[in-house]
């Protein structure tokens, strides 16, 4: 049983920056976020009555200048890697895990190798994503002098270019695993239709980001989130979105 220390018993808001990040997160037409962000934030008010969570809706892109300017207190789900490395923050344990991969069109004589040299593909991407094979460089202009490159903001457009068959415009997109094991289940006659790849573009574990003297300190968001951890309800989220938990995460997570 998880023993957490008392948290202050003062109302706390805090501000949670969220971008387009499905099945992870995203933000809908009424502001609220989506996804198995969503569900979390409602399920840590009701463990924790005297905090409330309120959605600042930022962009792939825009997220690091919106937490500079401080518009927001702390965003879930994010690597370090991403752009988080150089800034001043407070950084949990990994708290979720997922990978990428990379789609084509299935034909005739077309295997995973299809995938080994991606200089020679038009490839399809999420405007201000990471990826493994752009050395996580966001900048779409230096991408475009080095790829033939298309960006999107969507997943589902992505797939559906691919699925269009239109070589000039996209042969290969890169989409999350639980992304795609989402929509193979709505569209299970894709399974005959896409070429998946068997090795990632980039395995990735997910930490909660926290500003430094912010409204909660990375130690704090584990402590809110500990109760879910031990009863088994945060298993129980990430298991929901197709999402899974990062190696030995249930055997070591203790509260700070």
């Amino acid at each position: 049983m998880l023993v957490t220390a008392p948290i202050q018993a003062d109302e706390t808001e805090i501000t949670v920056g969220v971008y387009h990040f499905p099945p992870i997160a995203s933000v809908d037409g009424s502001g609220q976020a989506t996804g198995l962000l969503g569900d979390l934030l409602q399920e840590l008010e009701h463990a924790h009555p005297t905090f409330s969570f309120q959605v600042f809706h930022t962009s792939p892109k825009r997220r690091y200048l919106d937490f500079d300017a401080g518009l927001y207190d702390v965003i879930f789900f994010e690597s370090p890697d991403w752009g988080w490395t150089e800034k001043d923050v407070d950084i949990t344990r990994p708290i979720l895990a997922d990978e990428e991969l990379y789609v084509a069109l299935k034909k005739d004589g077309r295997d995973s190798s299809f995938f080994d040299d991606l200089n020679k593909r038009s490839i399809v991407a999420i405007s201000g994503y990471h990826y493994g094979f752009t050395g996580y460089e966001t900048d779409n202009s230096v991408l475009e002098q080095k790829f033939d490159i298309e960006f999107s903001d969507s997943h589902s457009r992505n797939i559906n270019l691919i699925k269009a068959d239109r070589p000039s415009v996209a042969e290969v997109a890169i989409v999350s695993h639980s992304y795609l094991q989402r929509h193979l289940a709505r569209h299970p006659e894709d399974w005959d239709k896409l070429l998946i790849s068997s090795e990632p573009d980039q395995r990735y574990q997910l930490r909660i980001i926290a500003r430094k003297g912010g409204a909660a300190s990375a130690d704090q968001m584990l402590e809110l989130l500990a109760p879910l951890v031990d009863n088994g309800r945060y298993r129980q989220l990430v298991e929901n979105w197709g999402l899974q938990l990062p190696a030995g995460f249930l055997t070591s997570f203790e509260a700070p």
